[in-house]
């Protein structure tokens, strides 16, 4: 199968839906598949306030036309809900050329939590864009009920992965100097994060943070004693993962949280949060607690074991979660060959 991805989500973004896509893009090719992606490099690019790794793609409407027809794909997923996913979603519903989403973010709430908006604007802006999609793909059945709420229906699962091979536990040295026991984050230093419940827990031992983003000097300031490690990537990361005790994850917006699979799987128990996300990939108490008190599920996590921990996320792997994404893509394909 020919399949073109449409994505606003791309280097130098780090986070949770480039490096899903960006996997699952290599599986796809292992699987004998062909993958075309249409990213923020085709085009000419400014960043987004607030956010300057994110760029946005500018007058990319022609260009994009022009490289779609070029494609001639069998099947179109469109990533994101940026300028690239409108402008692929305008030229779909214009041709007859049957396409699926993903949902990732919740930008209503983010965008709530920035500048007030009503929530009910943004999810009628979500409904809008997803509406016409054959499938809009989702990472938990948490997601699927939500956005049911919103009147989003036309929704189908795709679970999330983690690669087993980098991310397991090893003996790591990179925090030797840092007192134990180690608390940890992972993940973009932003506003959404809500990182500062975290930093503000009073728990023994040290708080790591690993991880860039637009919050990152405004939080190095404001917690001297926390330990900040910047970006970490590949080997560099599991390190960090497996030189750690606990996994907090302080989000409450998170849509899943690949993150928490990758601590799983290094033997690092998760404390979280009881919401969406944290609480359908924990869904065995031996492996992470989640609390109303984020400082009690971290407490507690202390006594959970890192075999425990591993064995419940050795159930997610990257090939599996491609063919699930094929699979949704095959009701996409079909309906291109209905209408042909």
């Amino acid at each position: 199968m020919k399949i073109l991805i449409v994505t606003d989500a791309w280097f130098p973004q780090v986070n949770g839906v480039f490096r899903t896509m960006h996997t699952v893009g290599e599986e796809l090719l292992k699987a004998g598949h062909e993958v075309i992606f249409i990213t923020p490099e085709n085009f000419s690019t400014v960043p987004c306030p607030t956010y300057p790794e994110i760029r946005l793609s500018i007058n990319a409407g022609r260009k994009l036309r022009r490289l779609i027809k070029a494609a001639r794909p069998d099947a179109l997923h469109i990533l994101t809900e940026g300028p690239l996913g409108l402008a692929a979603r305008r030229w779909c519903l214009r041709n007859g050329f049957p396409f699926t989403t993903a949902f990732h973010t919740r930008f209503p709430d983010y965008v709530y939590a920035r500048f007030r908006l009503p929530v009910r604007w943004s999810w009628a802006a979500i409904r809008w864009f997803h509406g016409p999609a054959t499938n809009v793909m989702v990472a938990t059945t948490s997601l699927v009920k939500e956005l049911a709420s919103y009147g989003i229906t036309n929704t189908t699962l795709w679970t999330r992965a983690v690669d087993l091979e980098l991310f397991k536990p090893r003996k790591s040295d990179v925090l030797k100097d840092v007192p134990g026991p180690i608390f940890m984050y992972v993940g973009r230093v932003a506003f959404e994060k809500n990182i500062d419940a975290f930093l503000n827990l009073d728990l023994p031992g040290s708080k790591v943070v690993v991880g860039g983003g637009p919050r990152l000097s405004h939080l190095k300031s404001s917690f001297p004693n926390v330990y900040f490690a910047g970006e970490k990537h590949g080997e560099q990361l599991a390190e960090y993962f497996s030189a750690a005790d606990v996994f907090v994850f302080p989000s409450l917006t998170d849509t899943f949280g690949l993150v928490l699979l990758e601590a799983l799987v290094c033997g690092v128990p998760v404390a979280a949060y009881p919401v969406a996300g944290p609480r359908d990939v924990v869904t065995d108490p031996k492996a992470g607690i989640l609390d109303e008190y984020l400082a009690t599920a971290a407490q507690r996590a202390l006594s959970l074991s890192k075999e425990d921990a591993r064995a419940h996320a050795m159930q997610y792997s990257w090939g599996n979660c491609a063919q699930i994404f094929v699979n949704n893509l095959f009701l996409a394909e079909n309906a291109l060959k209905n209408t042909a």
